[in-house]
């Protein structure tokens, strides 16, 4: 039998540079929401996070995450996608939609920008209307949609697992 031994801070996974993931998100009722995203896209391998309204990071939820990545804050998230478009960025969306696509059949563009919505309100029509894409994750049970800060690291995870094929 194997024996396992625990490793605290084990050093980062190799990743290939391919892939240019974003996150942008939706104005957030919740900073700790905003933290967890923060901390799973360090730890992902995002460079770059964009955040609307008043958001604030939460330095002891994010960890290092908050420190590692580009956080830019603005008022609006329309006029931001619309450039991020202009530049050949994919704009992906992460919410239950009619025509959204199943995260595990999705395959994403190397230049993404993986757009989140607000915990209760999801995106707004405004902002639906400028995708390129919409995925959604799949739920089994009750309640009929995942947390935000859960459903971002599902989806970030699925990028990264896409973009770093095992050698």
């Amino acid at each position: 039998m194997p024996h396992f031994e625990h490793q605290r801070h084990k050093t980062r996974s190799p990743s290939s540079e391919s892939g240019e993931l974003i996150v942008a998100c939706a104005p957030m009722r919740s900073n700790i929401n905003l933290s967890g995203i923060a901390r799973t896209a360090s730890a992902s391998g995002i460079n770059r996070l964009i955040l609307t309204g008043h958001a604030k990071l939460i330095d002891k939820i994010a960890r290092d995450g908050a420190d590692e990545l580009s956080v830019e804050v603005h008022r609006t998230l329309p006029p931001i996608l619309k450039k991020f478009s202009d530049d050949g960025y994919r704009l992906v969306g992460l919410e239950q939609t009619t025509h959204s696509q199943d995260l595990n059949h999705f395959t994403f563009a190397s230049r993404t920008v993986l757009v989140i919505g607000n915990e209760r309100t999801g995106l707004t029509d405004e902002i639906l209307e400028q995708l390129d894409d919409v995925i959604e994750i799949p739920v089994y049970g009750l309640p009929h949609s995942f947390n935000v800060s859960s459903a971002t690291a599902m989806a970030l995870y699925e990028y990264r697992r896409q973009q770093n094929p095992p050698a």
